[in-house]
C-alpha cells in the first residue's frame, strides 16, 4: 500500500474509533424500575387515648372516695332466672343484667356489685365494678353516672361511656347529656308517674368525645388494676364549679338519654320484673339488659331527706361493709 493511501486509512480507523467511544461514553444507562407504592407497614396498634383527645386528662382517682356502696349481685340466682333484691321499678332502682323475656341470658359486664365516688379540686370521679367481664374479657355495655346537683331527686347530667377498652383514659365514647329543661324525673322524681308521662329527659348533649368547643370535660378507662372496674371522670367546671352531687351508676346495654326516667316512659307490666314473687309482672320485658345503684353522696353531709342515696357507711379493713338497697316489699307497691 502506498503511503498515502496508508496514511488515510489510518486517518480512517482512527475516526472510527473516537466516533464509538463517543458513542459508548453519552449512552444512558438503564434506568431501575421504581415501585409504584410505597413498601407495606402493619397499622401502629395503641391502647393509649384517642387522637381526637385534646386539653386536660385526668391524673389518678384521689386515694379514698367520699362515698361507696355495694349494689345487688345478681349471678347468684341467674340459673335460676330470678333475682331477690335491688329491683324497685316504682323508685327507680333496676337490677335486670339479663335478656328480656326469657331471663335465660345473664350478663355479668351488665351487673353492678360495687360504686365509688371521689372529687377533687378540678374532677368528679365515679369507679364502677362489675361481677365479670364478657367472653372476650372486656366490659362491652355502656356505663354512666347520673348527677343530681340539688339533690332533690331529679337528675340534672348524665355521663355516658360506650365500650371502654383502655386503661389509659381517653375521650372516645364518652358523652355528657344535660337535662335542659328539667322534665327528667317527671310529675315526682324518681317515683313511678301514675300514668307515663314521657318526657324527652336529658335532651342536650354538651360534650361529645372531644368534638367542638369542650374538647375535655369527660374522660373513661378501664382501671388499670381491675379489668371488672370502669372509671369515668369529668370535669367540675363542666357542671358549672359544682362542688356537691348526688351520683348514681349505671350499666346496660342501651342507656337512653331520651328515656329517663325510665319508670315515668312505661308501666310495671310493660317493663315486667325479674323478682318471681312478682307473678304478676314477672319477668321482664321492655325493661332489660340493664343495672343501676342508689346515689352516692359526694361533698355534703347526708341529712336523710335526700331521694335516692344510699345508706352512707364508713369502710373498714375487714372488708366491704355497705348494705345493698333495701329490696322491694313483699308484693309490687304499684302495678301499672
Amino acid at each position: 500500500m502506498k503511503p498515502k493511501k496508508l496514511t488515510r486509512f489510518v486517518w480512517a480507523l482512527l475516526m472510527l474509533f473516537l466516533t464509538i467511544v463517543a458513542c459508548t461514553g453519552t449512552s444512558k444507562p438503564t434506568p431501575t424500575a421504581v415501585p409504584t407504592s410505597a413498601p407495606a407497614t402493619s397499622a401502629p396498634t395503641s391502647s393509649g387515648p384517642s387522637t381526637s383527645n385534646q386539653g386536660l386528662a385526668p391524673a389518678d382517682l384521689p386515694s379514698q372516695p367520699r362515698d361507696q356502696a355495694d349494689d345487688v349481685n345478681s349471678s347468684s340466682f341467674a340459673a335460676t332466672k330470678n333475682v331477690s333484691s335491688g329491683d324497685n321499678f316504682v323508685n327507680g332502682l333496676y337490677e335486670r343484667p339479663f335478656s328480656a323475656n326469657t331471663m335465660d341470658t345473664y350478663f355479668p359486664y351488665m351487673d353492678i356489685i360495687h360504686i365509688e365516688g371521689f372529687m377533687d379540686s378540678t374532677w368528679g370521679y365515679a369507679a364502677i365494678t362489675m361481677e365479670g367481664v364478657d367472653k372476650n374479657g372486656n366490659l362491652s355495655a355502656e356505663y354512666a353516672v347520673e348527677l343530681d346537683l340539688n339533690r332533690d331527686g331529679r337528675g340534672d347530667w348524665l355521663i355516658r361511656a360506650t365500650d371502654p377498652g383502655s386503661t389509659t383514659w381517653t375521650t372516645k365514647n364518652v358523652q355528657a347529656w344535660k337535662d335542659t329543661n328539667g322534665d327528667v324525673g317527671g310529675v315526682v322524681p324518681m317515683i313511678a308517674d301514675s300514668k307515663p308521662s314521657g318526657g324527652d329527659g336529658y335532651e342536650t348533649l354538651v360534650f361529645d368525645q372531644g368534638k367542638g368547643s369542650l374538647t375535655d370535660g369527660a374522660w373513661v378507662r378501664i382501671s388499670p388494676t381491675d379489668p371488672k372496674t370502669v372509671e369515668i371522670a369529668f370535669k367540675l367546671s363542666m357542671l358549672g364549679s359544682s362542688s356537691s352531687f348526688a351520683m348514681g351508676g349505671w350499666a346496660g346495654a342501651n342507656i337512653d338519654p331520651s328515656m329517663f326516667d325510665y319508670n315515668d316512659h312505661m308501666t310495671h307490666t310493660q317493663a315486667g320484673d325479674p323478682n318471681q314473687g312478682y307473678p304478676q309482672v314477672y319477668p321482664i320485658r321492655a325493661l332489660a339488659e340493664i343495672d343501676n345503684t342508689c346515689r352516692l353522696a359526694i361533698g355534703f353531709v347526708p341529712t336523710g331527706k335526700e331521694s335516692g342515696l344510699c345508706k352512707t357507711i364508713v369502710p373498714n379493713k375487714a372488708g366491704p361493709v355497705f348494705p345493698p338497697p333495701a329490696p322491694p316489699p313483699a308484693g309490687p307497691p304499684q302495678i301499672q
